[in-house]
């Protein structure tokens, strides 16, 4: 199975401060190894076996695509609820969607051909980093835990999604958007019981994916990569300085 790569590379609403501190007003183009963030996901993405076509999304695509001369840049929505959304409502869109974002900068092709050969027999899979390997491999990193029974894992910012079937999992992720970054607010969508059992640690991260597929008529898979820094983004100045420094062999 191929894949359509979709890089989300579009920018939250009002100023970004982070952006800024590099010069520029869009995350995307924050100078990272020499050369604009987005353009390492983008790499990687073109490098694997498994990808048959990119495709960036973003509010400013003119000014992303000059970084990018090779690969379409289209005009995003104002959320990437709202821009899947689209996606999914597009009859031209070309399934099945591997998905990333412009800020997944030491993402590689090995990562992703690995997520994606995993993530067969699923209509929707989710890559995550397993806690303990991605300490053993930077001890002193901050990330947002999901803790289950059996293990905590972080988000790798990579998904897959199979077919249009998948909308109403879109729909329900836009209800909780604003409060992606905790994790308690995710789960309690699902109901009281789930929420209870995962705060018990109760319920391992299959458990919880298979009851919430249940729920949406669908099948979710979480697929454990190996490489400890595809939990890695750049999303605030000690996350730039860190991946500047792995780049460069110093950490």
């Amino acid at each position: 199975m191929s894949f359509t790569a979709v890089v989300l590379a579009g920018s939250r609403p009002g100023q970004d401060s982070f952006a800024e501190s590099f010069g520029t007003d869009l995350k995307a183009l924050i100078p990272l190894a020499g050369e604009p963030m987005v353009r390492r996901p983008v790499r990687a993405l073109l490098e694997s076996a498994q990808i048959r076509k990119v495709l960036v999304l973003a509010q400013a695509p003119e000014r992303i695509a000059e970084m990018l001369p090779d690969t379409e840049v289209r005009r995003s929505e104002g959320t990437i609820a709202e821009t899947m959304l689209a996606l999914v409502d597009d009859p031209a869109t070309e399934w099945p969607l591997l998905v990333t974002t412009a800020d997944h900068a030491l993402l590689d092709a090995a990562t992703v051909d690995e997520f994606a050969r995993n993530a067969a027999s699923s209509e929707i899979a989710v890559g995550v980093v397993e806690q303990k390997n991605l300490l053993r491999r930077l001890p002193q990193t901050k990330r947002t835990w999901l803790r289950f029974r059996g293990g905590a894992y972080t988000g790798a910012n990579l998904f897959i999604l199979n077919s249009p079937k998948v909308r109403p999992a879109i729909e329900l992720w836009r209800s909780v958007e604003q409060d992606r970054k905790k994790g308690w607010r995710l789960i309690a969508i699902f109901g009281p019981a789930m929420l209870v059992g995962t705060a018990l640690r109760l319920l391992t991260i299959e458990d919880v994916l298979e009851r919430a597929g249940r729920k949406l008529g669908l099948t979710i898979k979480a697929v454990r990569l190996s490489n400890p820094l595809a939990g890695v983004d750049v999303d605030k100045k000690a996350d730039h300085a860190l991946a500047e420094a792995l780049l460069a062999g110093k950490a």
